[in-house]
């Protein structure tokens, strides 16, 4: 895609961007603040609504290329350094990177004409944008950061084919997907072909004082995002292990937690995270929730080894009660067009490989 210029570039391509399913989107030169997130709409563009929107809103850009600060809970509106030039059988969908969402930081792509968050239509050509709003904590970025990423979907055509019961009782069978010989548990998973339903642990080691997640702390200094030395407890509270292995989530608090469950993505998969059910509580776990190929797969024995899922979690409205071994969200499994040459922790540099409950890479290990 890049080759043919169906991926366009207004600044060399850095070798690290292309992921096994996905290419990472980087900031562009300026960051513009505005007072509400928005869609442009059908026929108009993302820079002539902010225009409607405020006429001066050229006047109060950010200049990126040095570095700058994005302070919390304001809402900025930045153009990226690619765009795309999508043939008519081809749509596009962004979601945040892995770190993007460990930081409550929200992005949500913007396209021009759009009426949705996060996708592009087939055929689309033009620039794209990033909105970017810091939940918990102000941020240093610079032009190249990379906050979310970009994945190709076929939509007629040669499109994969769907993963049938087959094929979903062999990937549990085999230990491909999840790692449990729990045949009940197995039989479970099954139910929903191609959605695996994952769990919260709130036990970890089940010793008295375990660590079992982190919730941000409301008043901190400023972010980072080039370094990779910060302690945790500057940024973070603990949570460790109540024996009544639960968890009070307080409203528009965040919290960093794990699955229960060790998972995998096979080469000829990609998963994503997708809600459970809003009707079992108002919370969110998934702000980023992608998984490229290869992501807690282990090349040796091709199964899922020991890589667990981190859950970046909201409750909205009313505070809600988590216990351990809960539902909180699935997996949704899609099939690659073709096994990628390189996968997530095999041969590229992948943050999160082997993860238990761990924070973004700015962290240092507590």
């Amino acid at each position: 895609m890049l080759g043919n210029g169906e991926i366009t570039l207004l600044s060399e391509l850095e070798t690290d961007q292309i992921q096994p399913a996905s290419i990472d989107l980087r900031l562009g030169h300026y960051a513009y603040p505005v007072d509400t997130s928005f869609l442009p709409g059908p026929g108009v563009k993302v820079l002539e609504k902010m225009r409607q929107l405020d006429p001066d809103f050229d006047r109060f850009k950010i200049d990126l290329r040095k570095g700058a600060i994005l302070d919390k809970n304001q809402v900025y509106v930045i153009p990226l350094l690619e765009g795309i030039k999508l043939r008519s059988e081809v749509a596009a969908f962004a979601n945040p990177k892995s770190s993007t969402g460990r930081l409550d930081i929200l992005t949500r792509l913007i396209a021009d004409e759009a009426t949705h968050f996060d996708q592009v239509e087939d055929g689309y050509k033009g620039q794209l944008y990033v909105e970017v709003v810091p939940r918990s904590f102000s941020v240093a970025v610079k032009t190249g950061t990379r906050f979310n990423q970009l994945r190709f979907r076929r939509t007629r055509g040669e499109a994969p084919k769907p993963i049938t019961s087959a094929d979903w009782k062999q990937l549990l069978d085999e230990g491909q997907i999840v790692d449990t010989n729990d045949e009940d548990k197995k039989k479970k998973l099954g139910e929903k072909t191609g959605m695996l339903p994952f769990t919260v642990d709130l036990v970890g080691s089940g010793e008295s004082d375990a660590l079992i997640g982190w919730r941000a702390r409301k008043h901190t200094k400023r972010l980072d995002l080039e370094r990779r030395d910060y302690d945790p407890f500057d940024f973070w509270d603990p949570l460790r292990f109540h024996k009544n292995a639960s968890l009070i989530l307080d409203p528009d608090e965040f919290y960093i937690l794990m699955t229960k469950e060790a998972i995998a993505v096979p080469p000829d998969y990609a998963a994503e995270m997708v809600p459970y059910d809003t009707r079992a509580g108002e919370f969110r776990v998934h702000y980023a929730g992608f998984f490229d190929p290869g992501f807690g797969w282990d090349i040796t024995t091709k199964k899922a080894g020991g890589s667990r899922g981190v859950l970046e979690v909201r409750s909205h409205e009313v505070p809600f009660l988590l216990e351990h071994g809960q539902i909180v969200g699935w997996l949704r499994y899609e099939r690659m067009s073709e096994a990628p040459d390189s996968l997530y922790g095999q041969g590229i540099k992948s943050n999160y490989q082997g993860q238990g409950l761990k924070l973004a890479k700015q962290f240092r290990a507590p």
